[in-house]
């Protein structure tokens, strides 16, 4: 630490965090960066006060941090700093770069006991002077605990916690490592019993078998000793429960698709071992068969598509579409539902992605399209409008809803859910009337976020939102309602917000006659070979590449990480995990990635994710990180490969040293359904075409708009309604993009606004909400509202 020559971004982490929470109070890294704006060695603008100040916006995001790696970029070093602190007359901050001369030598390890045994954590630290110890659990200090060792004699069940040393050196400290205390309560049959010695964990605690009833209380126990603490993870029927990772495993409300064969694995140091398997029966008042025929809908898997299409090449371009498909994406996962969520896809793409997704449907089945961009309705025909659409555009150009409607009643799906967040204006350039088929099926649901020759609109604001159909849904999505109940009452709530009353209605068209909600549970019937391997293959295209470390020969030890955004958006962080003393500072850039996924250099190897493009996931991923975004991943032709190039200052050398290291991570997310090949025309396209004058379009009779019980628009009138029940609320309702409401629209694709911007602009903070105060939520849009529709 009294290497004054030393860059501030090599200071030790633990410097670094109490540097940057004692200049995070009261605002000191302001006045910091006021006095090195005031030096002209180093660069401090405006606009770097500004992203320095949007951390606290984040989760642990420090201002401070953010600063002083912009310092530490532009080769400032502890001198310097020193130097600046001093002028501020910032004590506190000085203290925290003076030596601590405390060197930990052991730290306290995390450990399970039994209650009654004794128990020992230890710390040993050397100083340049003597040390002082002083034992904490969590915040609070663990009374006369003021010895390297903290001795429970006996240790008890109210000792469980997680305990940490603080060692003191003159007015210097450091922290020990966190350790946690796990205590069992093991019946004294066992008698004293000692660590295992082979390593290999002894389970002391086995799950009891249990016959319970359908609305009671699961809790299943294991447990063992072993230092570190042993891992636990449950089992159901050979297969692994998610989230249920702790040594107790509690379901709060039994149905019968808990019963099953329960156990344990237990891994310590390196070893594991199981407990035993245990029967679970859940019993009700009738068997199974007739729990589930007649007291509760299932089905026997539930798939979902999500499309949002948004950087439209020859339209208006929007921006609620990546947000809705973002949160619904994730509600949908919480139903257990398999999700596949795409963004910006073409003509090809998109029927692709329909063919996938139809192949995932068999008997029982609920499968559920939702979709939001620009689109049209022709002749009680919906169709999606894909982003490589010409201007104008036809029907060949784009995907007909009710074809895919009918592919999926060829399937015998349990239930059909649509949820069309896009216009339905006519389009007086498609002179076409399609001629689709359709079964008449009880398990049809159409949510419509306009009504019959609308435009949906979309609200803007200062970043990214909801649109305001999705803003209202996710706030009912995962009630276990008769899903026309669900959309009731969002209909119903979205009545209620003042800012869109008159403007548009939310359309709910059903011939559902059973109360299936989303959160029916599955019950998985017998697949097929074909069934199970499309299966597989829908895993595998969802599955992200293994974290890898990237070893240089310089020594430099670099880690990749990945996370999907969307199912076609990888989001790759770098970070320096090993850098050898002798270098100044070195960063790893990601070069020569593929030419057909058309990424824009400038927004790659960013430091922040926001500098990607990527707003979602911002403070979900770690700090300190290079981040590149690439969107369209289905384009990928052949395997992901790329360069690591890596460039080092020494503190020797004046030039910078680079080396390269290519990377190869296969076919990621869903690149692996090569959703680029090309289209089957007759894959998910209307049959039958028709030549029709506009004239004589049903769309033009003035009843059109009150023809909602009488005629669907979801069917040619010359074919039979088998919608039963059609419910409209009174108010409208946005969930739509394009240009200002008020702009003179007639529903033509070629009459679109020349000012409105084409992309985004960017957000300085992407709230992921969860619920809604309506009158909050008034307040905020009233002042800066625009209406935004998306033309047909």
């Amino acid at each position: 630490m009294n290497d004054n020559s030393l860059n501030i971004n090599l200071l030790k982490q633990s410097v670094l965090k109490r540097l940057c929470e004692t200049l995070d109070k009261a605002k000191g890294w302001r006045k910091l960066g006021e006095i090195v704006r005031n030096d002209k060695r180093f660069k401090m603008s405006v606009d770097d006060m500004d992203v320095c100040s949007l951390k606290v916006l984040e989760v642990d995001g420090s201002p401070s941090r953010m600063m002083l790696k912009l310092m530490g970029d532009q080769g400032c070093v502890l001198g310097d700093l020193t130097g600046f602190l001093q002028i501020m007359g910032h004590m506190d901050a000085l203290q925290c770069l003076k030596p601590s001369g405390i060197q930990i030598l052991v730290h306290p390890q995390s450990v399970a006991v039994i209650s009654g045994h004794n128990l020992r954590l230890s710390c040993c630290a050397v100083g340049a002077s003597q040390v002082q110890f002083q034992w904490f659990r969590k915040t609070e200090e663990v009374p006369h605990s003021s010895s390297p060792d903290l001795v429970f004699s006996p240790v008890q069940l109210k000792d469980v916690g997680f305990y940490i040393c603080r060692v003191n050196c003159g007015n210097s400290y450091e922290f020990s490592h966190w350790a946690q205390v796990d205590v069992l309560d093991v019946p004294p049959r066992y008698g004293l019993i000692s660590m295992p010695s082979d390593g290999r964990p002894r389970v002391l605690i086995q799950p009891q078998p249990q016959r319970l009833l359908v609305g009671d209380s699961l809790f299943l126990e294991c447990g063992t000793i072993g230092r570190p603490l042993p891992q636990y993870q449950w089992y159901r029927n050979g297969a692994p429960i998610k989230k249920a990772t702790k040594r107790k495993y509690n379901v709060q409300y039994l149905t019968v698709e808990h019963q099953g064969r329960y156990r344990c694995e237990i891994c310590c140091s390196k070893e594991r071992t199981w407990s035993n398997e245990v029967d679970v029966i859940i019993e009700d008042f009738l068997t199974n068969d007739q729990y589930y025929s007649l007291e509760k809908p299932y089905a026997t898997d539930k798939v979902a598509l999500l499309i949002g299409n948004l950087t439209y090449r020859n339209h208006i371009q929007l921006k609620a579409p990546m947000v809705d498909v973002y949160d619904l994406t994730n509600l949908l996962r919480q139903l257990n539902f398999k999700v596949v969520s795409l963004l910006d896809l073409t003509e090809s793409e998109m029927r692709n992605a329909v063919e996938e997704f139809l192949s995932l449907l068999h008997k029982g089945v609920y499968g559920l399209l939702y979709y939001a961009g620009h689109g049209y309705e022709n002749f009680g025909h919906s169709f999606m409008v894909p982003v490589d659409a010409p201007n104008p555009y036809h029907s060949a150009n784009c995907l007909c809803v009710q074809s895919i409607l009918k592919l999926m009643q060829e399937k015998e799906t349990g239930l059909n859910v649509f949820l069309l967040d896009m216009c339905r204006k006519r389009n007086f350039h498609d002179e076409v009337m399609p001629n689709v088929m359709l079964k008449v099926t009880a398990n049809i649901v159409f949510g419509y976020a306009t009504c019959q020759d609308a435009e949906a609109f979309e609200l803007s604001s200062s970043g990214f939102s909801n649109g305001v159909f999705i803003k209202f849904l996710k706030g009912r999505l995962l009630e276990d309602e008769k899903i026309t109940v669900l959309l009731d009452r969002v209909a119903e709530d979205m009545g209620q917000f003042d800012p869109t009353k008159g403007k548009q209605a939310l359309e709910i068209r059903s011939s559902l006659s059973e109360r299936r909600s989303l959160a029916d549970p599955i019950r998985p019937g017998e697949y097929s070979h074909p069934g199970q391997a499309h299966n597989l293959h829908w895993i595998k295209a969802h599955e992200l590449p293994e974290s890898k470390v990237l070893d240089f020969d310089c020594g430099v030890q670099i880690k990749m990480d990945f996370a999907a955004e969307f199912s076609n958006v990888l989001v790759i962080y770098t970070s320096i995990v090993k850098q050898p003393e002798e270098m100044l500072s070195c960063e790893a850039h990601i070069t020569n990635l593929p030419l057909e996924l058309d990424v824009d250099p400038k927004l790659m190897n960013k430091e922040t994710l926001e500098a990607t493009g990527s707003f979602l996931l911002s403070g979900r991923l770690p700090q300190h990180c290079l981040y590149t975004r690439l969107s369209s991943i289905q384009k990928l032709r052949d395997e992901l490969a790329f360069t690591v190039c890596l460039q080092v200052q020494f503190k020797s050398l004046e030039d910078v040293v680079q080396w390269n290291m290519d990377v190869n991570i296969g076919k990621p997310l869903t690149s692996k359904l090569d959703l680029n090949r090309p289209a089957r025309k007759n894959s998910c396209q209307q049959t039958c075409l028709m030549p029709h004058s506009p004239s004589t379009s049903p769309c033009h009779s003035p009843a059109s708009d009150r023809r909602f019980h009488s005629q669907s628009p979801c069917f040619p009138q010359h074919h039979a309604n088998p919608y039963l029940n059609v419910s409209v609320p009174l108010y409208g309702a946005v969930g739509g993009h394009g240009y200002p409401l008020g702009f003179p629209m007639h529903g033509d694709p070629t009459h679109m606004c020349e000012n409105v911007p084409s992309s985004p602009s960017t957000p300085q903070s992407i709230p992921i909400e969860t619920t809604d105060n309506m009158e909050d939520m008034q307040n905020d849009f009233m002042s800066s509202l625009q209406f935004y529709s998306r033309p047909c």
